[in-house]
């Protein structure tokens, strides 16, 4: 991959690796590094290893003169120093920052830089993936060509694990904090958030694998890492900065929240609790005093019902307490019955906090898996901790649908996937047809949580189609008679839509019109005299409120018409429909025969 305009010689990436002690896992990082297929180079900043490292990085710089520089500096005692150190070094149209105990994907780099060079972006994420550690998720959900950070999750990701055009680094003389345990990275993401046009996703690759050190040497392992009067502390010039850059406001707000819930309520959490009484007034009074300085009516729209209750009780140092009580317990939740009444999908089960006593209310939410936005709020009848919720399935739009139980103490509401815990008489309930949609209840593969799929998005919608008459008919067209049944019922003449043939050794595909019947017939008037030579196997397709559902046509021996032979403009045309052996499925042999081919078979 070469540089429009800038020459083929021109580096695409310059990879920044920080190195400390880590010589364990040098060569897996560099490594995953040197095999991606882009023009690359590789800076490594030595900071003061003493454990073999800095030797070994040199051996890498003499074997891969071409692509591996290494800088040895003094320890600096965090990775803002060296990672600048990088940058000075770097000549790649873009960076990207690779911590030495990570690793990537073999297609990480090609990916985003195709994306970058596909958008003009400026900032592109990579899905990270954690390995004994907690990974970001939200901004995960899909890839996106271009967003922005008041359109999207993408400022929830605050690590430097990304792709960055370097013009948009030294244009803005965007750098790393130094001197700092932690946060460095935050400050130099949210500075270059700040200054970017497009922003791009790539979701579908794992592009970053992010590594637990076994001897939990890293930084974010070490004792103190975490510390909240520290992390309140170091999060106030991130946020200053990015208000020195964004006006007041709606965008501000977004970005606001961010902070406040991943970095400043969070400190009221299970840290509040391990915390003496000293140490909590202390906590509580440097979130009072973010607040005090951020905290707007717009940001408290954005938050949820706990972040709310925290926001008006920190001067009720029991209170907060309570509400880390709470947010820190368990949901206790059990699917004790599954069936269907009607439309409606019938859950029951039971569900409590861990150690904590009474609730205000109980529901069975649904989400959209693909759309988070999407939420379908049931509430449950109660009697003591089990409940009954009635979910009305013809209510929902095409999509996958995550069921989870909503516990609401004391104003704030806790949630819990449904399913996994479950008696063992519970099963899956059939697929139903509601509506022109197929609904299907299900368990995940991978937690057995349950979910709905509505259109037969992951799961195989179950269905037969079955001819009853075929005949020929002028034109050379077979007229077929069928029936088709989907999960135990006639789908609505609606959802019938073509046969469509599909040859067998190309892939080529023929459409044809139907015509639907009540009671789940069709009738169909398959020009099979006109397909080009070849064998071909019929469907029938559906529309079932996802995508197209297509079934194989069955058939027997003795329903399927018999052989047709014709001339025309000197070709002998040959058509042969036959139930295939074992399943007895509708397909046709199609030749075409000139007078001389005949007379050379002949000849033979």
């Amino acid at each position: 991959m070469s540089e429009t305009g800038n020459g083929d010689d021109a580096v695409d990436v310059s990879v920044v690796i920080p190195a400390h002690n880590c010589r364990a896992y040098l060569d897996r990082c560099l490594t995953s590094v040197l095999v991606q297929r882009v023009k690359k180079e590789l800076i490594v900043v030595d900071d003061g290893s003493t454990d073999g490292s800095a030797e070994l990085l040199d051996l890498y710089a003499a074997y891969h003169r071409a692509s591996v520089k290494v800088v040895h500096i003094d320890g600096s005692g965090s990775a803002g120093r060296p990672r600048n150190v990088g940058i000075e070094h770097a000549s790649g149209r873009y960076v990207f920052f690779c911590d030495a105990d990570d690793y990537l994907g073999p297609e990480a780099l090609e990916r985003m830089v195709a994306m970058a060079d596909r958008n003009g972006s400026d900032i592109v994420l990579g899905k990270i993936v954690g390995h004994g550690r907690r990974a970001p998720a939200s901004m995960f959900q899909q890839s996106a060509e271009s967003v922005t950070i008041g359109d999207s999750n993408v400022y929830n990701s605050l690590c430097c694990f990304k792709l960055f055009r370097r013009e948009l680094l030294e244009r803005h003389r965007i750098r790393f904090g130094e001197g700092m345990l932690v946060g460095e990275d935050i400050l130099f993401t949210v500075h270059a958030y700040c200054h970017a046009g497009a922003v791009s996703v790539v979701a579908d690759y794992d592009c970053y694998h992010l590594v637990s050190r076994p001897d939990g040497t890293s930084i974010m392992q070490q004792r103190g890492s975490r510390d909240p009067l520290a992390w309140l502390a170091m999060i106030k010039a991130p946020i200053r900065l990015m208000a020195g850059h964004v006006e007041p406001g709606p965008l501000r707000d977004h970005l606001l929240r961010r902070h406040f819930r991943l970095d400043v309520f969070a400190q009221l959490g299970q840290v509040f609790l391990e915390s003496d009484d000293v140490r909590r007034k202390d906590i509580a009074r440097e979130v009072a005093a973010l607040c005090d300085e951020w905290y707007t009516p717009g940001v408290d729209e954005l938050l949820n019902s706990v972040d709310r209750q925290r926001a008006a009780a920190l001067d009720d140092i029991d209170r907060l307490v309570r509400l880390a009580r709470i947010e820190s317990a368990a949901v206790r939740r059990r699917l004790t019955g599954l069936c269907w009444d009607g439309d409606s999908l019938v859950v029951t089960g039971s569900a409590g906090l861990d150690g904590i006593g009474g609730d205000d209310g109980l529901a069975v939410v649904l989400r959209g898996r693909h759309d988070p936005a999407a939420e379908v709020v049931v509430p449950a009848e109660r009697k003591g901790n089990e409940f009954t919720a009635r979910v009305n399935v013809s209510a929902l739009g095409s999509g996958i649908w995550d069921l989870r139980v909503a516990v609401e103490v004391e104003g704030v509401v806790r949630l819990g996937r449904l399913g996994a815990e479950r008696d063992s008489g519970v099963n899956r309930p059939p697929p139903r047809l509601i509506g022109a949609a197929v609904a299907l209840p299900y368990f995940t593969r991978d937690n057995g949580n349950l979910s709905i799929d509505v259109g037969g998005h992951v799961v195989g919608v179950p269905g037969s189609v079955r001819l009853i008459r075929t005949r020929w008919a002028l034109g050379h067209r077979l007229i077929v008679d069928g029936e088709v049944c989907v999960a135990g019922a006639a789908p609505a003449a609606s959802a019938v839509k073509r046969v469509v043939w599909r040859e067998r050794r190309s892939g080529r595909e023929r459409v044809e019109r139907v015509v639907a019947l009540p009671g789940g017939g069709f009738v169909a008037r398959l020009g099979v005299g006109w397909l080009p030579p070849g064998t071909w196997d019929a469907y029938l397709e559906l529309d079932l409120g996802g995508p197209p559902a297509r079934f194989r046509i069955e058939t027997d021996a003795e329903t399927v018409a018999a052989p047709r032979r014709w001339w025309g403009a000197a070709v002998l045309r040959s058509v042969r429909p036959y139930a295939t052996s074992g399943k007895g499925r509708l397909s046709t042999v199609v030749r075409r025969l000139t007078a001389r081919m005949i007379i050379r078979r002949i000849m033979r």
